[in-house]
């Protein structure tokens, strides 16, 4: 078969998924999904809505596509450049994430529950900045495998329930990995039951925050807004508050240094 002919088949596949609106939602197979991204040349991709749950899609380039909707539960996303990405209400359930990169997606309403979210990346610099941040307002992290600089992101209400941030220092001969949420907004966030030692919280915003039960051993909340955030149970073993605000903190004794 010649490239001619592999290309309109290609085309053909992929036409009513580039720049149009949702069909059916019947399951897409690693193979539509490729012809569609072959196909685009630029354009808008459309898989919003669209059922990709269990494919492999490594390595593919979704900048920019419409995704919202779309259940890619349990799915190989290991290396997938969502960059400007629309993943509003996305199911990402048990989803691989590996070295994504999340560079001004949307996540909004999304449901993460147990996806890996090692080494993603989050900006085309050595640092993150507040043009490239994502947004996870009201997304659904519980019970996440984390290793994310989410420095600037938008995750007002977002749930890390019994997620896994801690840091194993047995594996840090290269230098410190480590979960950061420097200058976030997660007002109203949930953490209860989490593991954060050696998470960092610097000048995060962190109001009405649940850290109930929660490790946070180690963890660095320097210049935070924690304003009556709950710590009731919560491990907070050599955590530091240094000019952290805590008006009507509950469950923390703010009276000793830490």
């Amino acid at each position: 078969m010649t490239y001619f002919h592999r290309l309109v088949i290609a085309l053909f596949i992929a036409a009513p998924f580039i720049a149009s609106p949702s069909f059916a939602s019947e399951h897409l197979s690693t193979e539509q999904v490729r012809a569609v991204v072959a196909a685009a040349h630029g354009q808008k991709i459309d898989l919003s809505a669209k059922d990709m749950s269990g494919d492999d899609l490594t390595g593919l380039d979704l900048t920019g596509a419409r995704l919202a909707g779309a259940d890619f539960s349990n799915a190989n996303l290991h290396g997938v450049k969502l960059v400007d990405a629309d993943l509003t209400g996305a199911r990402l359930v048990n989803t691989d994430l590996t070295f994504a990169w999340f560079i001004r997606a949307n996540f909004s309403r999304s449901d993460l529950h147990g996806a890996t979210l090692q080494t993603v990346v989050t900006s085309r610099g050595m640092e993150n900045t507040p043009d490239q941040a994502a947004i996870f307002v009201d997304a659904d992290l519980s019970g996440t495998h984390t290793t994310l600089h989410f420095s600037f992101d938008d995750m007002r209400g977002a749930n890390f329930a019994r997620a896994d941030m801690t840091v194993v220092m047995a594996n840090q001969s290269m230098g410190l990995l480590r979960t950061e949420f420097k200058s976030c907004d997660l007002d109203g966030a949930n953490f209860e039951g989490a593991g954060l030692g050696h998470v960092t919280f610097r000048f995060a915003r962190l109001r009405h925050a649940n850290f109930r039960g929660a490790d946070l051993r180690d963890t660095d909340f320097i210049g935070a807004y924690l304003n009556d955030a709950d710590f009731t149970g919560a491990r907070t073993d050599r955590a530091t508050f240094e000019s952290a605000t805590l008006t009507g903190v509950t469950g923390l004794d703010t009276r000793s240094p830490r």
